[in-house]
């Protein structure tokens, strides 16, 4: 008579792990989505731009509200009173640090990002270098929006609209470009004018009629 082989058992611990039935299997719990992430560092320095990285809001948007820059050209009624001036000595090499630290204290003191323009007369800021890399359209689309401090060269300052605080680093070029950026700042602040550079240079252009 055949013997009939017995039928192996399986070890429990030996077996593989159990297949779950489809319908059966949980469903992975869902991960939380991402709050908005923060904004971009100021530009330049925005930059930043931060795009800083000059030169987003070098001030809170509540102290923004506050302090609302103009959001067009000038009208002659805003323009009837000449702007304070303020002279902050410096070297051709040092003028725009010494305006940068002006826009710093500016902002700390509560005044909006965008009250702001800086004009200069030698190298461009390297935020607006920056800027410009992307095109002219795209540089001047910053300047349009008027929520941020905005640096142009002296030679296009006539392109920008007024704003409450106009600063000016005379950090070299020729004599005309000083000329031209005082004109310009003279005509575009509405109710500060902060000129950083050698005080002699200043005096005589300003006293020439601007």
């Amino acid at each position: 008579m055949p013997l009939i082989p017995e039928e192996p058992q399986i070890h429990e611990k030996a077996q593989g792990p159990r297949a779950t039935p489809a319908s059966g299997r949980t469903a992975p719990t869902p991960r939380p989505v991402p709050g908005p992430r923060p904004a971009a560092p100021p530009r330049p320095g925005r930059p930043g731009p931060v795009r800083p990285a000059p030169p987003a809001q070098r001030a809170s948007r509540d102290t923004a509200a506050a302090k609302p820059g103009p959001a067009g050209p000038a009208t002659p009624a805003a323009t009837s009173a000449a702007p304070q001036i303020q002279l902050i000595p410096a070297t051709p090499d040092g003028a725009l640090d010494a305006a940068e630290e002006a826009v710093d204290l500016l902002l700390d003191s509560g005044r909006a990002p965008g009250d702001v323009l800086v004009i200069t007369t030698g190298e461009p800021h390297p935020w607006a270098a920056h800027e410009l890399s992307f095109g002219d359209a795209a540089y001047w689309a910053q300047h349009d929006a008027g929520d941020d401090v905005f640096y142009a060269d002296a030679a296009v300052a006539d392109r920008a609209v007024s704003r409450a605080v106009v600063v000016v680093a005379i950090n070299g070029g020729p004599e005309a470009a000083a000329a031209t950026a005082l004109t310009v700042a003279h005509a575009r602040a509405g109710a500060l004018l902060i000129v950083c550079g050698d005080p002699q240079r200043i005096n005589s252009v300003l006293g020439a009629g601007v």
